[in-house]
Formats: structure tokens, C-alpha cells, sequence
């Protein structure tokens, strides 16, 4: 056994979670709601109307925690 494999079998795995309530959430989950969130309120301003909101930030909170998932269980 080599002297990185003892570092490795010492050193606990790096998570990137974010306690919500006391239940880890992954980090790509949290940020992809924050930025549907974002849009959400980007497009109320913009528009002042719910409809056009709410489906902007759901479309765009859904393909950011898609991606960025894929992206996070290629690696």
C-alpha cells in the first residue's frame, strides 16, 4: 500500500452538501433552485405576471439541476 493510498483511506471523502433542515442536500440541487428562484423574480419583475414566472424558473431550475447533476456524476 502507498503512502497516497493510506492518505486516502485516512482522510474522509469531500462533500459538498448543504444541511436544509437538518437533511443534506447535494450543493448542485441547492444552487439550481437558487437560480430558478432568481429567474422567477427576474421575469415577475420584468413582466408582472405570475405565469410567464413561474414556468421561466421551474424550466430553468430543471435543466440547471440536470446538468449540473450529470455533470457531478460523469466525474
Amino acid at each position: 500500500m502507498t503512502t497516497a493510498e493510506h492518505f486516502r483511506s485516512v482522510v474522509p471523502p469531500a462533500t459538498s452538501e448543504i444541511s436544509v433542515a437538518g437533511v443534506p442536500w447535494p450543493t448542485y440541487k441547492v444552487l439550481a433552485l437558487v437560480v430558478g428562484l432568481l429567474v422567477f423574480l427576474a421575469v415577475l419583475a420584468v413582466t408582472a405576471s405570475a405565469a410567464p414566472a413561474v414556468l421561466g424558473g421551474a424550466a430553468v431550475a430543471a435543466v440547471t439541476w440536470l446538468v449540473l447533476g450529470l455533470q457531478r456524476h460523469s466525474r
